[in-house]
């Protein structure tokens, strides 16, 4: 390559890199400086703006509400809501006083209802038999002593031609005696043939009985000789037709049950107990009964507590007797029973919980439990730490002090106008 060409080219390539330098390079600093003044000018201008100033050139702040600027620093403290007296008495809010009450802990159990085994009954014809008639229909209330059902018995005709047979006996026998009493005593025949007829009386008088008590038994009585066979079952106690499992001209064994019949009036709950609330279930305890499938509740006695855990379960059996004078609670039905502890955290009723709220006081605000306080101009969402509550007041662990103010009614028109401020911020 000639010299002078490779001259021009060095010189080219000392241009490009000084114009690639010159690309690069930064700003000076005092240029930097004056352009970031010239952008902030006109911002703060129209900041410090004079009343007399271009209105178009001037931009106003915005008003911000006094609940809605506390929603915008609520990292900075407690969310506040300005109300005036009028307001809140319009909102229908009712103030209270944090203070010591007493709080009866209430425990909800799983149940269902039972019928009252003790008042509940299987009938058997307790003979063999074939069914002549039936008098009772599934789901028929009784009373006691109304026919249920007619069967006809070759057994109990046998039995009650015994008891027939043992009455001609004694019949026979009360007559010998009388007559052999009178030869007696007119010395016509010897004592020995007194005693004998004395002994055939005894005989059959036991005989008699003996017929009778069978029948008693079966509950059977004595009839007229035309009905020997006839078996009737009886309902041994007022109440409803539950089951019924025989049709006229229907085979029945003697130990079938024709007929499960119940007394409604009284019912019982079947509660499953834990082990750790063994402890609440006392016998003869009043507890609440409530419904799960629809709005009802009543107040039942426990009568009985098991010793055993279920294998299975690993919980106990209690029971709670529960009147049901309108057949309401039926059997089967789902049940909750609330079963009270006494008061809490204190071994007398005398001693109360040191600080407790109204139970509707307590709201859920951003997934923490807080307590609507009165403040100056309004209510400050005070986060709270709840304890133990029987539905009515609610034990306050940590974050209200005796004395303290608060919205015991209405507070959740103070959660919802809350969360509105805070809605109308974020937007």
């Amino acid at each position: 390559m000639k010299p002078q060409h490779s001259r021009i080219m060095a010189a080219m390539a000392v241009v490009g890199l000084l114009l690639a330098a010159w690309i690069v390079l930064p700003e000076p600093a005092d240029e930097a400086h004056g352009a970031h003044d010239r952008d902030a000018a006109p911002a703060a201008a129209a900041a410090v703006a004079p009343p007399g100033a271009d209105p178009a050139r001037t931009t106003p702040p915005s008003p911000v509400s006094a609940s809605a600027q506390a929603s915008a620093h609520a990292g900075a403290g407690p969310a506040t809501i300005a109300l005036d007296a009028a307001q809140i008495k319009a909102a229908g809010i009712v103030l209270a006083t944090a203070a010591p009450a007493p709080v009866n802990v209430v425990t909800s159990l799983p149940g269902e209802i039972r019928f009252n085994e003790d008042r509940t009954a299987h009938v058997v014809p307790k003979l063999a038999g074939v069914v002549t008639a039936v008098h009772a229909d599934l789901g028929q209330r009784v009373q006691q002593g109304q026919l249920l059902a007619v069967i006809a018995s070759s057994s109990l005709s046998d039995q009650r031609s015994e008891l027939l047979s043992a009455q001609r006996r004694l019949a026979l026998a009360t007559t010998t005696l009388a007559r052999e009493q009178r030869l007696w005593q007119d010395r016509i025949s010897a004592e020995q043939d007194y005693l004998q007829a004395q002994q055939a009386v005894s005989e059959a008088e036991i005989a008699v009985q003996n017929a009778r008590q069978k029948l008693g038994a079966i509950g059977a009585g004595a009839v007229d000789a035309k009905h020997l066979n006839r078996l009737e079952l009886r309902a041994p106690f007022s109440g409803v037709v539950m089951d019924k499992h025989l049709t006229q001209g229907e085979a029945v064994k003697e130990d079938a049950i024709v007929f499960t019949l119940s007394d409604l009036s009284t019912v019982w709950a079947d509660v499953a107990v834990p082990p750790r609330d063994l402890h609440l279930m006392r016998v003869g305890e009043t507890v609440t009964v409530k419904a799960t499938a629809f709005a009802a509740q009543a107040q039942g006695t426990i009568i009985y507590v098991g010793e055993l855990l279920g294998e299975q379960t690993r919980t106990a059996r209690a029971r709670v007797a529960l009147a049901n004078p309108d057949r309401a609670w039926r059997p089967g039905l789902f049940v909750t029973v609330d079963v009270r502890s006494g008061p809490a955290a204190a071994a007398s009723a005398a001693v109360p919980i040191p600080v407790a709220v109204a139970a509707d006081a307590v709201q859920m605000v951003d997934e923490h439990p807080v307590v609507f306080v009165e403040v100056a101009g309004g209510f400050r969402a005070q986060r709270v730490q709840p304890g133990r509550s029987d539905g009515r007041m609610t034990e306050v662990l940590a974050g209200l002090a005796p004395g303290a103010r608060y919205a015991a009614a209405g507070s959740f028109v103070l959660k919802a106008e809350l969360g509105k401020d805070s809605a109308e911020h974020a937007h």
